[in-house]
Order: C-alpha cells, then structure tokens, then sequence
C-alpha cells in the first residue's frame, strides 16, 4: 500500500497563513541583491521582469538548451521515447523546487534559473558520459571535466550572457552526487571568488565537492536534483526492461516515484520551515540514502550501464582526437566550428 506523509498542524497552518499574506521569507534572495559582471543596459531588470527572470529567459533562449533533448538522463543506447531526456529531468527539477520554494516562500525566479540551466553543460550518456570526457580532457590538458563547471562556462564564457553570480552559483553548487542532510548556503564576496573556485574545481577533482550555492534558492535545487531523479529512474529501469519499481526496498520515503517526491518535500518542509537552511531528519535522510544507494547497486552500477559505457568510451575517444585534430589544423567546416 502506498505511504503519503502529511505536514504537522502546526506547520500547515503556519504556511496556509503565510500564502495568504504571499510574503518572501527573511531568508530568500531579494529581487534588488542580485550582481552581474557587467551593469550594462542590456541585462539591467525592468519594472515588468525581475533580474532573475531575465536570467531564465537568457537560458531558455541560449542555443545549448535545446540540445538538452536529445541527451539521455540515464539509459543510454535504448529506442524508447518514453525514457527521461534531460529537457524533461531539468523541467522536473525546476518543478519541485518551486514548490518547495513557494511553500518557504523564496525568490521562485532565481529558483527557476538555476534549476533551468543546471545541467546545460552536461555531456551525452549521463554520468558514465562524464567520466569518459573527464579523462580524455585530463590526458590532454591536465585540467578537470565536471558538467556543472562546464554549464557556468557555457552560460558566462561561451556565451557571456551576463547572468547573476547568484544564478551561476546556484548552477556550480547543484551536484545531486553528494546527499547531505542539512543544505546551507555559502555566500560570496563576489565573481572573483566564484572564478577562483571554478578554477581550483578544474585544477583538483576534490574542490568539486566544496562548490555549494550561494542562496538557500540554489540549496533548493540542489536536494530537488535528487528528489527529482531517485524515482524517476526508477521509472525509466522499469521502462528500459530491467527492475520495476516495485522491486525496491520500501523505506521511510516510500519506494515508488510519487510517494518519494511527495514524502521528500512534506519532510523538508516540516524541517526547514522558518530556517536559514534546507533540512530532511535523520529518518528522511537515511531513507534517502539508503534509496541512493540501491539505484546505485540496482542500476547505475547494473552489468547494462557498464556494457553501455564500455561501447561509448572509444566512440567519445576518437570524435574527441578528431575535432581537436580539426580544431588544431583550423578546419572550418568541421563541426567544431560550425556547430560547437
């Protein structure tokens, strides 16, 4: 039988209040707080479009967001529509934050930015996609490939779009890898600090993991990533002919995609309700990790997934030695240059 969990008196008349009034929590990012590189007109907020929603329109917009169809969430090599394309994963993404942030009563536009453009620098087949471009790029460069420092470069070098350092921060600290129990903004001082970070995560594969946002917003998004793919890839297994859904462990969080979103945000809202950070409980946190885990055993790690990455790994080698071969030797009419 299906578990849905339900918000405590207290705090469900605290929020249905709250809503009533439609206040931003003393903890959200205000409109007028945000920064960008460049005070240009181009970028300046106008009185109908806040400065966070020019940075999602300026995602939505960007050429790199519509290749986010194609690119597989994480089923790779499979003719079957109905598996999570990451055009899907991020709108799923930017859903559920905005429903917990609604509900705590942040900024929804900075909300949405970064969970919009959180993965746009994401390689082709997942995470196995990642690791493959992450070796060849050392190989050549002795540099570091991760796909959230590649979506800040996409959205602030290949394309100076100007975003808010906000938004950008929020995008560098998404990394659903890492499940924590307690998510707690880091701010910073400015773009320098940001810079300097994103280099270091370049230069070392261990300061990825001290990239976090700068907002509780992007706190938001970043346990949302998780929410947002636990159960769907459950889903998708399923689709993909492998586990069902039911085959999983039952926990505190249920086992099934609805039941685990639903449980997920009751449980962050009873726990970060009115606080400066984002919270699960112990019970919550284990269950979510222990959930983790078994997508690990059960299918990312599934003998599938490896035969799947094996068959890649050559195939990214030599498009990788051709266009830097291209790239190199100036060939213009190489797709390095006419489509990258």
């Amino acid at each position: 039988m299906l578990h849905y969990e339900h918000l405590s008196k207290d705090i469900e008349e605290k929020l249905r209040a709250d809503i009533a009034r439609r206040p931003l929590s003393p903890h959200a990012t205000r409109d007028g707080e945000a920064h960008r590189r460049h005070e240009d007109g181009g970028s300046r907020a106008d009185v109908w479009r806040a400065p966070f929603a020019r940075d999602v329109d300026t995602i939505l917009h960007c050429p790199f967001y519509s290749r986010y169809a194609d690119k597989t969430q994480a089923f790779s090599l499979y003719r079957n529509d109905d598996l999570t394309r990451r055009a899907l994963h991020v709108q799923l993404v930017s859903r559920i934050a905005r429903t917990i942030g609604g509900a705590l009563g942040l900024n929804l536009d900075l909300v949405e930015a970064i969970a919009l453009g959180h993965d746009i620098g994401h390689t082709p087949f997942g995470h196995a996609g990642e690791a493959i471009l992450d070796r060849l790029y050392f190989s050549h460069a002795g540099r570091h490939f991760a796909h959230n420092v590649h979506s800040v470069r996409v959205l602030d070098e290949i394309f100076p779009y100007n975003l808010t350092l906000e938004t950008l921060a929020g995008i560098a600290g998404h990394n659903g890898e890492e499940e924590e129990n307690e998510y707690r903004p880091h701010p910073l001082s400015g773009f320098a600090e940001l810079d300097a970070m994103l280099e270091a995560a370049c230069l070392d594969a261990s300061a990825l993991k001290k990239l976090r946002p700068s907002t509780l917003e992007g706190c938001v998004v970043r346990i949302s990533d998780i929410i947002a793919y636990l159960g769907k890839d459950r889903q998708d297994a399923a689709r993909a002919g492998g586990v069902g859904e039911g085959e999983f462990r039952a926990t505190a969080i249920g086992r099934y995609n609805a039941e685990i979103i639903h449980n997920l945000i009751v449980n962050i809202l009873e726990c970060s309700y009115g606080h400066g950070a984002i919270r699960l409980d112990k019970e919550h946190f284990s269950a979510l990790a222990e959930a983790k885990r078994e997508n690990y055993e059960r299918i990312y790690r599934a003998d599938e997934s490896a035969a799947a990455a094996a068959a890649v790994e050559p195939l990214m080698g030599e498009v990788y030695e051709r266009l830097l071969d291209d790239l190199t030797a100036g060939r213009e009419d190489s797709p390095i240059f006419t489509h990258h």
